[in-house]
């Protein structure tokens, strides 16, 4: 009987991926792609000897929830989850299934892990930034465009980080002389008037986080900054290669290679327990040249030889 076992295949191992992008997002699918090479530089192939399956959320989070659950009852030998929400959400539905997180901003202060060396439970990955770098981004703003005395922070309400990123903007803003106003984006049409009223006065420029809800809304975020001439920055260079202005953060689809690394080493037998959650080593600023004279800047030179990539 031994000897029948020992000859027979190793079965195939199945590996969970949630997304809190729409199913049609084309940044969502490069990242998903991202996470699917570095499995298959590192041997595991879908429909080969490993299976994926993948949910994607939408910023919704009734279907968090119900994905969840879906992917759990799928036993999986481990989930990829990108974004806090997400991360709950299967945390309310396992304790064992190991997770690891991609795109999460304070996991420690979410609850999501013990703490950043040993993170405990099931549960470890990869943040995106710290919240000492959110002042960066308004100081941004005005070496950019430095006429703006007014700063619109366009976020998602529902994210837990989202206080602490404002708490760093915020910490800066009197020594900048700019005047904060908050707009939400839970629902597009009321962001799309706070906006169109923030822009009746002079002066103004935005600073957008990346969040499932303003990926999904990058499309209107972009055309009514342009519409409105409103010099922004992004912490997530897709809005730039999208039409935005500028951005300043980690290379989020790089993100995803690393994390393979991890689905690796647990399909291999390590606990995430026992593998340290890991920071970006690098960041990088990223200006939309064609945008930035449509909206009629002189960006400084010593501003663009700083830049990582300069989208003519």
């Amino acid at each position: 009987m031994a000897a029948a076992r020992a000859q027979q295949p190793d079965r195939v191992r199945r590996i969970g991926v949630f997304m809190p992008y729409a199913s049609d997002d084309r940044e969502g699918h490069a990242r998903m792609a991202a996470l699917q090479q570095g499995l298959q530089d590192l041997g595991w192939v879908d429909g080969r000897n490993v299976r994926i399956d993948t949910r994607w959320g939408a910023g919704d989070a009734e279907r968090y929830r119900q994905y969840a659950a879906e992917l759990v009852a799928l036993a999986p030998d481990v989930i990829v989850a990108v974004t806090s929400v997400v991360v709950a959400a299967l945390q309310r539905q396992t304790r064992s299934v190991p997770i690891v997180f991609v795109g999460v901003i304070d996991p420690v202060g979410a609850g999501l892990v013990k703490s950043l060396a040993r993170p405990g439970g099931n549960t470890t990955g990869f943040t995106v930034f710290e919240y000492g770098l959110s002042p960066k981004w308004l100081a941004l703003l005005k070496e950019i465009a430095p006429h703006v005395t007014r700063a619109a922070v366009i976020r998602d309400p529902t994210s837990g980080a989202a206080s602490g990123i404002l708490s760093g903007i915020q910490s800066v803003a009197p020594s900048l002389r700019v005047e904060l106003s908050l707009i939400d984006t839970h629902d597009a049409g009321e962001m799309e008037r706070a906006v169109v009223a923030f822009a009746g006065e002079a002066n103004g420029g935005q600073i957008v986080f990346s969040s499932a809800s303003t990926l999904l809304h990058r499309e209107l975020i972009i055309s009514l900054a342009a519409r409105h001439r409103l010099p922004t920055v992004f912490n997530d260079s897709a809005f730039v290669t999208a039409g935005g202005l500028a951005s300043y953060g980690p290379n989020r689809v790089e993100q995803y290679r690393p994390a393979a690394g991890y689905v690796d080493r647990i399909l291999k037998g390590e606990k995430p327990s026992d593998l340290p959650v890991q920071a970006p080593t690098k960041y990088e600023l990223v200006i939309n040249l064609k945008t930035a004279k449509a909206l009629g800047l002189d960006l400084p030179p010593t501003l663009l030889a700083r830049a990582d990539e300069v989208i003519e």
